[in-house]
This record gives structure tokens, C-alpha cells and sequence, in this order.
């Protein structure tokens, strides 16, 4: 499976559409990058394409838009995501709403339990 690289631009922009709030962290996930809210993934970049996790219901909306589509490799899509039309990217406008929605959305998840060190593992 090939991991398509995002440029700077693309971190830009993703960084640019991350919601300003003091849960929200931003880290590197396999050369790409990932917008967590209590260790839960809510949006992610997989080189220029922008995925946001959503429920059910609103994944469907956001699916029948010209342009959103199933989110990471062909082969293998993140189950839950949608990647947001290449348009949205470039207008946050469009794109903030969507962002917002995810964050609520895996905000109201609960926190993921932080795994164990490979010393806390070996010493149990």
C-alpha cells in the first residue's frame, strides 16, 4: 500500500480547517496528519484529501455531496470517514460545519485509554 505524502500546503490547510479548542491535538499519523479530542481521531489528512468520522446518518448526507468519498487508501478506506470535496478544502467555509460536526461527535466518545509502555507490558 503506498502512502501518499501531503505537502506543505496541504498541512496548511489542514492545520488552517483544525477547530480552535483546547481538547483538540494535532499529531503526525504515518506521514500524514491526524486532529484528535481525547485520543479519538476525528479528522485526518491522507496526503491532500481531508477525512472527518461522523455518525451514521450524517456520514449518508455528506456522502451523497459531488466529491466526498470514502477517506484513506482505495484499498483499504477508514471505516466511518468521509474525505470532504477538494473544494471545502480550500474554502474552510464549507468545510468548518462538517469539522465541527466530527469534533462533536467523537468529543462526546470517551476518552481512549492510553496504552501501556512496552516496560509497563513486559513488567505485568
Amino acid at each position: 500500500m503506498q502512502m501518499p505524502k501531503p505537502t506543505d500546503t496541504d498541512k496548511e490547510r489542514f492545520h488552517h480547517l483544525v477547530p480552535d479548542d483546547p481538547r483538540v491535538e494535532t499529531k503526525p499519523m504515518f506521514g500524514n496528519l491526524g486532529a484528535f479530542v481525547n485520543g479519538n481521531m476525528f479528522m485526518g489528512l491522507f496526503g491532500a484529501d481531508v477525512g472527518v468520522k461522523l455518525p451514521d446518518d450524517v456520514r449518508d448526507e455528506l456522502l451523497a455531496v459531488d466529491g466526498a468519498g470514502p477517506f484513506g487508501p482505495p484499498e483499504r478506506p477508514m471505516g466511518g470517514y468521509v474525505t470532504l470535496p477538494a473544494a471545502w478544502v480550500e474554502d474552510a467555509e464549507q468545510a468548518q460545519p462538517w469539522v465541527q460536526r466530527s469534533l462533536d461527535h467523537i468529543g462526546a466518545l470517551p476518552p481512549k485509554a492510553a496504552k501501556k509502555s512496552r516496560r509497563q507490558r513486559s513488567a505485568s
